[in-house]
């Protein structure tokens, strides 16, 4: 179980150590000003080969409120490494918009601890290997195309 600490959207296109860091910092500054003494972990973050499931849940931390998905192809980056604080997790996750375009959009959950928050960035790394494998087999990613070709490939496979 996590919080949920919410999304703000990100900008640029490398995504590299460190790139998570601001975006990290505005999303723990919201979270503890509306913090009473303590915050109820609210969610449960589930990563899988292909999607990853946050179940928001109800005030009690039991059943799922609603829930989104994402689609591993589409996250750009993850980490666990944060300054601001070691239990936070984030990730940069491409959403589609209705007219097409995208935008990108970094999330955070505080885990239970430091520990917590690594196994998350190591089960992420995981399902990114079983995603891309998949992919790769099934021909939608070629072994010599340039990252812009990739990265069309997967645009086209979103709709």
């Amino acid at each position: 179980q996590v919080t949920y600490l919410g999304k703000v959207p990100t900008t640029g296109m490398q995504f590299l150590s460190g790139c998570t860091e601001k975006p990290v910092i505005e999303l723990w500054k919201k979270h503890t000003l509306a913090r009473e003494d303590v915050f109820p972990a609210n969610a449960l973050l589930e990563i899988r080969p292909f999607q990853v499931w946050l179940h928001h849940l109800d005030h009690k931390g039991e059943a799922t409120v609603h829930m989104d998905t994402f689609q591993v192809a589409r996250i750009a980056y993850c980490t666990a490494d944060h300054n601001v604080s070691p239990d936070i997790f984030a990730w940069v996750y491409r959403e589609i918009n209705d007219d097409l375009s995208y935008q990108m959009d970094c999330h955070a959950v505080e885990c239970e601890s430091k520990l917590e928050a690594k196994k998350l960035a190591h089960a992420m790394m995981e399902a990114f290997k079983k995603t891309f494998h998949s992919m790769k087999s099934d021909g939608r990613i070629h072994r010599n195309s340039s990252s812009e070709e990739v990265s069309q490939e997967l645009e086209s496979d979103d709709g």
